[in-house]
């Protein structure tokens, strides 16, 4: 019976305890050359005269791979140079990439710190923290993601000011925008990640926090 009472509390316990949140560092290159061509991009793009490839952040972007696995999206961001992306060469050779990388299960890992300067989204690259996730159009985004999304904003949000929380496909809403720093008036991509229901579903998470969308235009 003694036995039996004990067993009882730890499986209680057990049920109710959240997960604990963890990040996993995954470093992405971030040598000599990717500081200097993040500094480049600081000055010719977003017209910000600096010698240090970091950031102040206001935002968080988030974004979807479209890449299918985990290691995948990673070597696609860890080099320091672009390779291969023929829309986007000319404006840069610095590398696509972004602070954090969720995979499909929810693990959390850090490419870059956290306010190292990141390509991920234009004309707001220089305030903006960028979290890809592993998937695209046809593999949407899992449960488990969303649930790390939301505890990752919130710990960003502890640390920082943080403002925004927009998907990528809404970043030119921010044209004209006080925050928006883009030297070339053409250089726009078309995007749809992570999707309209993800953000739907983040931001009634997020609610609380009472974080800013992109604005309407």
């Amino acid at each position: 019976m003694d036995r039996i009472k004990l067993i009882i509390p730890v499986l209680l316990f057990a049920a109710c305890s959240p997960a604990t949140f963890r990040i996993i560092e995954k470093p992405a290159v971030f040598d000599e050359t990717r500081k200097q061509l993040s500094v480049e991009y600081l000055q010719k793009r977003h017209g910000i005269q600096t010698n240090s490839p970091y950031i102040t952040p206001k935002m968080v972007v988030l974004h979807w791979t479209a890449i299918p696995t985990l290691e995948q999206s990673f070597d696609a961001m860890n080099p320091a140079v672009l390779r291969g992306r023929g829309d986007i060469a000319t404006s840069s050779a610095l590398n696509v990439c972004a602070q954090f990388l969720i995979d499909r299960d929810g693990t959390i890992f850090r490419q870059l710190p956290d306010t190292a300067f990141a390509r991920h989204v234009i004309g707001l690259n220089y305030c903006a923290i960028g979290v890809e996730n592993v998937g695209g159009s046809k593999a949407p985004l899992t449960r488990a993601q969303l649930k790390a999304n939301e505890a990752l904003v919130r710990h960003l949000k502890r640390k920082y000011n943080i403002e925004y929380v927009i998907g990528h496909y809404e970043y030119t809403k921010f044209v004209n925008h006080p925050l928006w720093k883009e030297a070339d008036t053409s250089y726009r991509t078309v995007k749809t990640d992570p999707g309209e229901r993800f953000m739907k579903k983040i931001r009634k998470r997020l609610k609380d926090l009472e974080l800013k969308g992109a604005p309407d235009r």
